[in-house]
């Protein structure tokens, strides 16, 4: 049996991926799953490795980890995880985007799986990263896309989708009531020039906001773009029942949201079985649903990991099992 890694390595292995993405809610999600011997598990957002890493540390002889990522950023941190050799052949790494998560499962053979996590919303990683433009803190190509062999960019969908269209994504996506007035300003100044970078576009949409409110307002504007590029709805919607039909009865279900979009949808699924929560009833009027609450109430961080952890205040946690 391989020995485990030295601390050294340990302590080198944590801030890898500390750096990357700082692990949400780390020991609620990985307990929800309620891990047992023998189980296929899936973590579809791997990023820098933080929830994998530590469900591979739990799992014994028999059990198997399929992780999925479609950053190719995310796929370098899998060599700086420190496994052991019984570890890494009880892993695979799949870069792809999770919404075909029943595809790959297909592909490897897998009829049913044990459980699956998934930690939504962008790695700090992304945000940190001054290349990629999903952060108004810094100048950069107007870019968002997760997959970089994508083809959408924000910047094409600022320069390209009509007025009408911008102010749809705007209200959907950023929830935000001024997203006409948005639309209309930034179709005024493309047409003066393309708007390219980051902050071409807050030149363009800056006296719109409030000073008070103009961070908040502003991070609504790149998570509409982010959405839109990365078709995240789609993708999650897609993924959850796909996780529906593949997990077991017993299989756990947990989810980490960090907007109220993702949150709706992934809720839903857990109560009526869908992403509209249309609640289907049987002859007797009970409602008939593929799952059950694990916490009737969302799990939040605690008071500490949100100090250590700023970006976690917003995350929410359900944990929904199949029946």
């Amino acid at each position: 049996m391989k020995k485990n890694p030295q601390p050294q390595k340990i302590d080198k292995m944590v801030k890898t991926a500390e750096t990357y993405h700082v692990p949400v809610l780390l020991n609620d999600s990985i307990e929800g799953l309620n891990i047992h011997p023998n189980g296929i598990y899936v973590d579809v957002t791997f990023g820098g490795g933080g929830h994998s890493r530590e469900i591979l540390s739990r799992l014994k002889k028999g059990c198997h980890l399929y992780s999925f990522d479609q950053d190719a950023d995310a796929e370098q941190n899998v060599s700086k995880m420190g496994l052991s050799e019984e570890q890494i052949d009880r892993f695979t790494f799949i870069r792809s985007n999770f919404r075909y998560l029943k595809n790959w499962m297909r592909y490897y053979g897998v009829e049913k799986i044990d459980g699956l996590l998934a930690d939504l919303g962008v790695s700090s990683h992304h945000f940190d990263d001054e290349s990629r433009g999903f952060s108004f803190r810094f100048d950069a190509p107007l870019d968002m896309r997760m997959n970089k062999r994508a083809g959408l960019t924000a910047a094409d969908v600022v320069n390209d989708y009509n007025e009408e269209a911008l102010a749809n994504l705007f209200y959907l996506y950023g929830e935000l009531k001024q997203s006409r007035r948005i639309a209309a300003v930034l179709v005024k100044a493309r047409a003066q020039q393309r708007i390219a970078t980051t902050q071409d576009f807050l030149k363009a949409t800056e006296p719109l906001f409030k000073r008070e409110r103009e961070k908040k307002d502003m991070a609504k504007l790149f998570q509409a773009l982010r959405i839109e590029v990365n078709h995240e709805m789609d993708a999650l919607k897609e993924m959850l029942q796909s996780a529906t039909e593949l997990l077991r009865s017993g299989g756990r279900l947990s989810v980490i949201t960090y907007h109220s979009l993702e949150d709706r949808i992934v809720k839903n699924m857990m109560k009526a079985g869908n992403a509209e929560g249309k609640k289907v009833q049987d002859f007797y009027g009970r409602i008939e649903t593929p799952f059950n609450l694990v916490n009737n109430k969302v799990i939040v961080p605690s008071a500490d990991e949100q100090q250590e952890n700023p970006r976690s205040r917003s995350a929410k946690l359900r944990i929904a099992e199949k029946k």
